[in-house]
């Protein structure tokens, strides 16, 4: 088995603001579609929609009450969603320095 040297710092930013990015889309699709949904569910304007979806994505809760059963069948599904995509994006963004933790482990155990 070949064994690999810990990659360099500068690898490591790239691998991290690769992964900054990608969680960054995630975050960036999840607010769109919270958008549309208040906008269409809530007969919203797309400045308070964008207000309520950012608020729901971050935890804090919706700003505005949706009435109808189907809008409450959104709210719900879309807080569900963003809970979980809270733990989701943290994974993928904090990834490479796991990755490089647990490559620096490996190294040392292997040195001994």
């Amino acid at each position: 088995m070949t064994r690999q040297k810990l990659a360099s710092n500068t690898v490591l930013a790239v691998r991290l603001g690769r992964s900054l990015a990608v969680g960054c889309l995630i975050v960036t699709l999840a607010l769109i579609v919270g958008m549309v949904g208040y906008a269409y569910f809530g007969t919203m304007e797309m400045a308070q929609a964008f207000a309520n979806a950012a608020m729901i994505l971050s935890g804090m809760g919706p700003l505005d009450k949706l009435d109808t059963p189907a809008g409450q069948i959104f709210e719900g599904i879309y807080a569900l969603i963003c809970g979980l995509l809270f733990f989701a994006v943290a994974g993928i963004v904090l990834a490479p320095l796991f990755h490089r933790m647990l490559h620096r482990f490996h190294i040392e155990d292997s040195e001994r």
